[in-house]
C-alpha cells in the first residue's frame, strides 16, 4: 500500500463542486418558496439541500486550511486577511446594496438591519436576517471562519499533524453542546432583544472540521483508501440518502420551524456527512472530470455570485411569472429563477469579483515591495 507524496496545487473538479453547491442552494429555495410538500419523497430531499451550505464551508475550510496552516509572521497573515476581504466584499456589498435600494420586500428593513448586512453580523442581531438577504446567514458564519483561521494557524497550527487532527475533531466534537447552553436555549426572543445564537459560528465547527481534517490527508492518501474514494456514485448516493433521512418529521421539524437542542445537534451531524460524502472523494482522489468540465468550470467561478444573487432573482420571478408564494410552479419558477441569475452573477464575476481580487494583488505586491526594499 503505497501513499502519494504529492499534493496537487490546483483541483479544478472543487471549483466544480462549487457550481453544484450553489445549485443546491438555488433548488431548496426554489422548492421551499413554491411550496413544494417538504413531507414528499422529493420534497423531503429538497427542504435538506440546504446541506449544500455545509458544502461549501468544507470546500472553504479545505483549501484555506491546506493553504493557510502554517501561517505565523503578520505579512502572510496581512495578505491573507486582504486577499479574503478582495475576494469578499466587492461582490457583497453590491447585491446588498441593490437589494435594499430596488426590492420591494426590502423597503421595510429597518436601520439596525441595514447595518448588519452591510457588515456581515446579521447573526447576531435581532431579526439581523433581510427580505432577499435571508440566506447570506451563511455567509456570516462563514467570514467568522476566515477571520478565526490566522489563531488556529498561531494555536492549532503549531502542533504536529496527528495533534492537529484531534484537536480539530476534540473542538468540533465539543461544539454540537453548544445548543444546550443557556444562553442559546434562551433564545431566539425578538421582544427581548435575543438573537437566535443558535446560528453563531461555533454551532457549525463540524462543517469546518470536514474540510480542515481533509487537508490535513491531503497527499497522503494511501492507494487503498483512493480507491474507495473514488466510487463516486455510493458517495453521492449516501448525500442524498442523508438528505432524505435528515428531511422527515421524526428527525427534525420541517420548515422554518426552531429546532430543539438535540434536533438541531441531529441537523448538524447529519449536514457533516453530506458535507464529506460530497466535499472528500474530490477533495483526497480528485477526478471527476464531469467536474472539471468547461461548463463546470465557468458555473464554479460564478458560483460565488449564483449564491449572493439568486434569492434577489427568485423575489423577481414569481410577478413575472404571475405566481404567488407557495403556490406551486416549482419548473417555472426554478427556470426564470436560472435564466436572471446566471448573466447577473457573470457580470458579477467579471465586473466585482475578479477587479477586487486583482486590486487587492496588486495593493499587497506594492506592500511586500515596499518592505523588501532598502528606506
Amino acid at each position: 500500500m503505497s501513499v502519494p507524496s504529492y499534493k496537487p496545487r490546483h483541483l479544478p473538479g472543487l471549483e466544480g463542486l462549487r457550481a453544484v453547491a450553489a445549485f443546491g442552494v438555488v433548488l431548496t429555495h426554489v422548492a421551499f418558496q413554491t411550496g413544494v410538500d417538504p413531507r414528499s419523497l422529493a420534497g423531503s430531499v429538497l427542504a435538506r439541500f440546504d446541506f449544500f451550505v455545509p458544502v461549501f464551508f468544507a470546500l472553504s475550510a479545505f483549501l484555506l486550511w491546506r493553504n493557510h496552516h502554517g501561517d505565523r509572521d503578520a505579512g502572510t497573515i496581512g495578505r491573507y486577511l486582504a486577499n479574503r476581504t478582495g475576494r469578499i466584499l466587492p461582490a457583497y456589498l453590491v447585491c446588498v446594496a441593490a437589494v435594499i435600494l430596488l426590492l420591494p420586500e426590502a423597503s421595510r428593513m429597518s436601520g439596525e438591519q441595514i447595518l448588519a448586512n452591510l457588515t456581515l453580523t446579521q447573526v447576531y442581531v435581532v431579526d439581523g436576517l433581510a427580505p432577499g438577504l435571508t440566506h447570506l446567514w451563511s455567509l456570516s458564519v462563514e467570514v467568522s471562519f476566515y477571520l478565526v483561521l490566522p489563531l488556529l494557524a498561531l494555536s492549532i497550527g503549531r502542533l504536529p499533524r496527528r495533534g492537529r487532527i484531534l484537536t480539530i475533531l476534540g473542538l468540533a466534537l465539543l461544539s454540537l453542546g453548544w445548543a444546550w447552553l443557556p444562553v442559546v436555549t434562551a433564545g431566539p426572543d425578538a421582544a427581548a432583544g435575543i438573537p437566535n445564537r443558535q446560528i453563531w459560528p461555533i454551532a457549525y465547527a463540524p462543517w469546518f472540521a470536514v474540510g480542515m481534517i481533509a487537508a490535513e490527508f491531503s497527499g497522503r492518501v494511501p492507494d487503498r483508501v483512493r480507491r474507495v474514494l473514488g466510487w463516486r456514485w455510493a458517495w453521492w448516493w449516501l448525500a442524498l440518502m442523508t438528505a432524505w433521512l435528515a428531511g422527515q418529521e421524526w428527525f427534525g421539524p420541517v420548515g422554518l420551524t426552531h429546532p430543539e437542542p438535540a434536533e438541531f445537534a441531529r441537523r448538524v451531524l447529519a449536514g457533516t456527512v453530506f458535507a464529506f460524502a460530497v466535499v472528500v472523494p474530490e477533495a483526497l482522489a480528485p477526478g471527476a472530470r464531469w467536474l472539471a468540465s468547461p461548463v463546470m468550470l465557468a458555473l464554479g467561478r460564478w458560483s460565488y455570485s449564483i449564491f449572493l444573487w439568486h434569492v434577489a432573482m427568485l423575489s423577481l420571478a414569481f410577478p413575472l411569472l404571475g405566481l404567488n408564494y407557495f403556490s406551486g410552479g416549482f419548473w417555472p419558477v426554478l427556470a426564470v429563477t436560472l435564466v436572471l441569475t446566471l448573466p447577473v452573477s457573470a457580470a458579477s464575476y467579471v465586473f466585482l469579483e475578479e477587479p477586487g481580487k486583482r486590486l487587492v494583488r496588486a495593493a499587497t505586491s506594492r506592500r511586500a515591495r515596499a518592505v523588501e526594499s532598502p528606506a
